[in-house]
């Protein structure tokens, strides 16, 4: 475990060893409540004149975001972009918006999600899935140029890191899933996309976190029947639950440590890091999600370590019989359906 002291000097030297000449430019997506909120506040808080975009469907929530960023760091620039971002086409617009006003990006941190297993988009895409996956791949497509560019870029997606489970090779979208098995198939969907991508940028870096038990309103996203039955079910195990609940304050700041933290590096930048090196946030390289030290895709945890053998196991399964091409296949068949093309640039 990553003790959070570790993790706050760590944040806090920021100015001082990683956004020591430009401030950092961000985009925070689905940021205007919960995880992503938090998280967004705590990056404003530990940097010095970060500019800083963050997308979400509520202007009433973006304003008291506003505020509050403005509070916790006056010299910053903020900018609120309204859209749902359930939507892959609306996704193309913003990332056009974003390219045509910067050079480099530093951070894309993305929590958008969603419970509601019933409804489907416009674009004839599942909710949950054009949430939780499509639209999350499609803006680090669409990014990844812009991430390329900065001397020190991380993708930071928030969902389930370390819980990846099997995934059926004939039944990639998940549709015939059993739901006790659904959040392994999208984790590991979500891993290995994400190795696809460091494959062809070696220089950005890639984190896929798993936040832990935190308080927010992602359970009022389930509808009908369902919802009301799931939200009852949720508060009976929650009273006699013995895990640990982590504070929205906790959450956001090790984000911000997994955004940040060089033991996190891309593979490209990890080579001269050493697997027990000082420093305020201890060692320089962890192992990623293929077993290897550095490798620059991390699945973690609640406490920001690493996934075990167990799920690098899962992992390596599907890579050798070929599912990982299979999902970036279909996820590209679902670019080009819905947009025609495979991302902007």
């Amino acid at each position: 475990m990553v003790n959070l002291s570790t993790v706050q000097a760590s944040n806090a030297s920021l100015p001082k060893t990683l956004f020591t000449r430009n401030g950092p430019v961000g985009v925070f997506v689905g940021a205007t409540n919960g995880i992503g909120r938090a998280s967004l506040l705590a990056f404003a808080k530990y940097t010095q004149q970060p500019r800083l975009y963050f997308i979400g469907r509520s202007q009433t929530a973006a304003d008291e975001v506003l505020g509050q960023l403005k509070d916790v760091n006056a010299g910053g620039q903020y900018e609120f972009v309204k859209a749902d971002a359930s939507l892959l086409r609306n996704v193309d617009e913003i990332c056009q918006s974003i390219q045509a006003k910067e050079t480099r990006l530093d951070i894309l941190f993305q929590s958008q999600g969603t419970l509601d297993f019933s409804s489907e988009t416009s674009e004839k895409l599942p909710l949950i899935m054009a949430l939780g996956y499509y639209s999350k791949m499609r803006f680090i497509a669409n990014l990844l140029p812009l991430l390329q560019r900065s001397s020190t870029p991380r993708v930071v997606v928030v969902l389930a890191g370390t819980k990846e489970g099997p995934v059926n090779p004939n039944d990639i979208p998940g549709k015939k899933v059993k739901p006790w098995q659904a959040r392994g198939h999208l984790c590991s969907m979500m891993t290995l996309t994400m190795e696809r991508f460091a494959q062809s940028a070696p220089s950005v870096s890639f984190v896929h976190s798993y936040p832990g038990f935190v308080r927010t309103s992602l359970d009022q996203s389930i509808k009908g029947v369902t919802g009301v039955v799931m939200r009852s079910i949720f508060s009976i195990v929650n009273m006699f639950a013995t895990h640990n609940w982590i504070s929205l304050e906790e959450t956001g700041d090790r984000h911000v440590f997994l955004s940040t933290a060089p033991r996190y590096a891309a593979k490209e930048r990890s080579a001269g890091l050493s697997s027990e090196g000082g420093g305020v946030d201890g060692p320089k390289a962890v192992v990623a999600s293929n077993g290897q030290i550095g490798a620059g895709v991390y699945t973690v945890d609640e406490f920001c370590e690493s996934g075990d053998a167990s799920v690098q196991q899962v992992l390596q399964r599907l890579r050798e019989n070929r599912t990982d091409q299979k999902i970036w296949e279909h996820l590209n068949d679902v670019f080009k359906r819905v947009t025609g093309k495979s991302s902007i640039h």
